[in-house]
This record gives structure tokens, sequence and C-alpha cells, in this order.
């Protein structure tokens, strides 16, 4: 099967990509090497997806280009049989400070896929959206009824994507999917994330900083248990036209989460609270039955485990890894 990934050289999209890759696919990445981190981890994110390839009957092809190129993206979109949109402006934050770039890059670059996906033979496009599309909860978990309230420029523009996807589907019939996921992580994740913080500054002997007072909660999700619901929905019309939750199976304190990798890192640190940024959410927690019911997703990994995995991870790639979380 020809697949597109759109960010396909970032966390996610290059976990999509290396795994469609090792599976025997034909794999397209197209990734514009946005300079938001460092982009030696996107790099290795290249690196992992061309061994797979390799070692299969894949093959794999990266593409140095940006979604907001209308022709660029027809171009590939028109190549693939199915596109699994995850190219966006990340970080709520960066949104704050510059919500006209996350709009055009998450919204008209969605757009972009989506026309020109409707002008061809695609079979299915699969567009990543995020929990942030809920902002502040009037109840946990969050299903999919939720009302959308998203408290960032950030989640204002995945909950516009998303409407964007359906709309697509249901006014002119292209198969859609959107998933939104509940903070995603693991190996060669984004360095400025909490757990590849804490991590970090344990092993350098410097105690994890926590924006908040610790009681923020937060469903993080194992990047296994994503790529697994991503690859579900290849060569199915399964949940066509909806929008699923994609979660862990717990959520966790972030003052938890600080206290355990410390305790196993180094137990002699204090904890340090610094200033909590307002579209931040407080709380996530995802109910996943609609997609355990529509594509059979399960996810496999605890966030203790899936912590586990990926200090080991981590200390095992140190060399290259820590620099450029440290630098970032």
């Amino acid at each position: 099967m020809r697949i597109l990934v759109t960010g396909g050289a970032g966390f996610i999209g290059g976990h999509l990509a290396e795994a469609f890759a090792r599976d025997g696919h034909d794999v397209v990445a197209l990734d514009n090497f946005e300079p938001f981190y460092d982009v030696g981890i996107k790099e290795h994110n290249v690196e992992a997806a061309r061994d797979a390839a390799t070692e299969s009957d894949g093959s794999y092809e990266l593409v140095h280009g940006d979604v907001r190129d209308e022709d660029l993206v027809g171009e590939y979109v028109a190549e693939a049989d199915v596109i699994f949109h995850q190219a966006a402006q990340a970080g709520v934050r960066t949104s704050v400070e510059q919500p006209q770039k996350v709009d055009d890059i998450n919204v008209s670059g969605t757009l972009n896929v989506l026309e020109a996906a409707r002008d061809s033979d695609t079979e299915r496009v699969v567009v990543a959206s995020s929990s942030s599309v809920y902002g502040k909860p009037e109840y946990l978990p969050y299903d999919e009824e939720h009302p959308n309230t998203p408290v960032s420029p950030y989640g204002a523009s995945k909950v516009a994507q998303e409407q964007y996807t359906r709309v697509y589907n249901e006014v002119y019939g292209l198969p859609t999917v959107a998933l939104r996921y509940f903070t995603v992580y693991g190996p060669r994740m984004r360095p400025n994330m909490a757990i590849s913080n804490f991590v970090s500054r344990c092993l350098n002997g410097e105690s994890p900083v926590i924006y908040g007072d610790g009681t923020q909660t937060r469903d993080f999700t194992y990047v296994g248990d994503v790529v697994r619901a991503n690859a579900a929905l290849l060569g199915t019309d399964a949940a066509d036209g909806e929008a699923m939750n994609v979660g862990s199976t717990d959520n966790i304190e972030i003052q938890t989460l600080a206290e355990e990798i410390r305790d196993q890192l180094a137990p002699d640190l204090e904890l340090e609270f610094g200033e909590r940024n307002d579209a931040d959410a407080e709380h996530t927690h995802a109910d996943i039955s609609k997609a355990k019911e529509l594509i059979g997703y399960e996810p496999t990994t605890t966030i203790r485990e899936g912590v586990e995995q990926f200090t080991e991870w981590y200390q095992e790639n140190r060399d290259w890894y820590e620099p450029l979380v440290r630098n970032s």
C-alpha cells in the first residue's frame, strides 16, 4: 500500500512511517523540518524509518516540504492510497505567542490535504487531532460528546481541523477519521515534554521542575499504542467520518509522575515548582470506549510501564538524545 505521512519526520509521524515501512508498505514522509525543537531528533526518526524499509519489502522516501505548499501536497496526495496527516505546529504555549502561524499550519495545511484527497483516488485520510479540543472539563473522563471549549489557540485550531475533516466526509464523501491523541510519549519524543524533562534533569542531578502545584493530571499515551490505533485504520472503512479518543489505561498527577521518576533515578533530589501557564489544561482523561468498539483499540502500556521503557531507552541513547534535550 502507498502511504503518505505528513509530519513524517516528527515524533508520532516518524513512528508511523517506521512501522508502516517495516510492515512492507511504500511510505512517503513529508516534513518541513520546522526547528520547533532540535531537528537532530527528526533526523534519527528518518534513519529509523529508512532502516525499517531496508529490513522489509517496503520502501521509504523523505520529501522536504510544507503542508502549506498546495501544489506539493497535491502531487504527493495524488500518489498515495492512504494519508496519515500528522503535520502540525505543536505546542500549546507556542500557540499563545503565534496564533496566526498555528492556524496557518494546522487549519490551512489540513485543508490542503483534504482538498487534494478529494480530487484523487484516496482511500482514507486519518487526521491527528488532540485532547486539547476539550479544554476545561465538565466531567471526566472525556468522551467524544463532551463540549469542545479549548483554552488555547492550539486547541481551537484542532477543533477547526476536525470540523473540516468531518465536513469533507459528509459533503464530499471523502473517507476520513480524526484521532484525538492524549499526551503521547515514548522514544524520540519532543524534548520539551514533562517526561523527557524529568528524566533528563534527574539523570543530570537537577531537580525536576513542575509548572503549577502538581495536582494537574494527564492521560499519557505510549507511542506504540498510538501507532496501533492508526494501523487499525488501514484496509478498512471502520470509523468512517468519526472522531475518536486515543488515550491510555489510566491518568496520573504530574507531581506523582515527577516523584516516581525522581525516586527511580535520583531519590535525593527535591522537587521544584514553577508558574503554571494558563493555556495548559488542568486535567485530561480519555474515555476510549468508542475507539475500542469501532477499531478494537486497546492500549497495552500503563504510564509506569511506559516511563520505565522510555527511561531505559533514554539511557541507551543518551549520547545523542540528551544533548538535544538539554539544548532545547
